[in-house]
């Protein structure tokens, strides 16, 4: 063996070895998936889209769409088919929301009783579907909290809209409503204050009225 290719080899494992310290496991985009959270350039990313593209000319390469975890600033960023890149591993742990606490949310562990205070960043526009009781599930790499995972749909209680009739079913026809959270959401007219409505929390928008 050269002693070049010996010396590239021997930062390859080093490199290796750091990473697993760290929880960083070393893949191609090959391995890029939605939600997983890349260590790119220094930061913590969590991809949100992604789409192989191979065009009729020139190499392969993979368009993402990543946020930054810790801002929360949204990034297109675009990688050569097979490039390789640092993925977080990421530990999952089911937690039960408690309250807020001006920007900060509580959380419980479900098996230790620990609480664990998340910032409003992380939680981000989560928060106007989040109410005591629910349980979500904590996403950690070794180091820290990387984001808060809540169900694709919740039922919530309408505070306040102005009052529905029954049989107003006008096609398409909304008015707002102040849910118990605070959020303000388009739901049809025959909804009424104190009504159970259910929400798919990835758009924010109205889906039924819960029976």
């Amino acid at each position: 063996m050269m002693w070049r290719e010996f010396v590239n080899l021997n930062s390859y494992w080093q490199s290796v070895n750091y990473c697993e310290k760290l929880g960083i496991i070393l893949g191609t985009t090959a391995e890029i998936r939605n939600n997983a959270v890349l260590l790119h350039k220094g930061k913590r990313m969590k991809v949100l889209e992604f789409q192989h593209v191979k065009p009729g000319k020139g190499g392969a390469f993979v368009r993402t769409k990543l946020k930054d975890i810790q801002t929360g600033k949204i990034i297109d960023e675009t990688f050569n088919a097979g490039a390789r890149i640092e993925i977080i591993r990421v530990e999952v742990k089911p937690m039960q929301y408690l309250y807020n606490d001006g920007d900060f949310f509580i959380f419980m562990d479900n098996k230790t009783y620990d609480q664990i205070t998340v910032s409003e960043s992380i939680i981000n526009r989560r928060k106007d579907f989040l109410v005591a009781g629910m349980n979500v599930d904590l996403l950690f790499d070794s180091q820290e909290i990387l984001d808060v995972r809540i169900p694709a749909h919740v039922v919530l209680q309408v505070t306040d809209t102005e009052p529905g009739f029954k049989g107003n079913t006008a096609t398409g026809a909304t008015k707002p409503a102040t849910l118990e959270t605070g959020f303000i959401i388009q739901v049809p007219l025959f909804v009424s204050s104190d009504d159970k409505i259910k929400i798919d929390t990835r758009t924010g928008q109205y889906i039924e009225r819960a029976k």
